[in-house]
């Protein structure tokens, strides 16, 4: 019968550091997270909240909620950069 322990004796020198063999970017070579795009995404969706605002509705209960929604993913973007300026990508 098969083991399902997982053993990390083989590693993969992706020029940076040592990576296990079973990890599925160690082939080739990217480990992380695309925070640009991220980034680009969360401005990107915040200005398609205030453009909402533009439309044939009467209330105001709406505007501020989307005004409320952008600001609040502007915010967690902002800080998200604002953590990680200083490390390396």
């Amino acid at each position: 019968m098969a083991s399902t322990d997982v053993e990390h004796t083989e590693f993969i020198d992706t020029g940076w550091r040592r990576e296990p063999a079973d990890a599925p970017s160690a082939r080739f070579g990217w480990h992380g997270v695309a925070t640009k795009t991220f980034y680009g995404a969360a401005v990107f969706f915040a200005a398609f909240l205030l453009l909402m605002m533009i439309g044939n509705h009467t209330g105001r209960v709406e505007d501020i909620y989307l005004v409320v929604f952008a600001v609040g993913i502007l915010v967690l973007a902002i800080r998200g950069w604002w953590m990680s300026r200083g490390k390396w990508s």
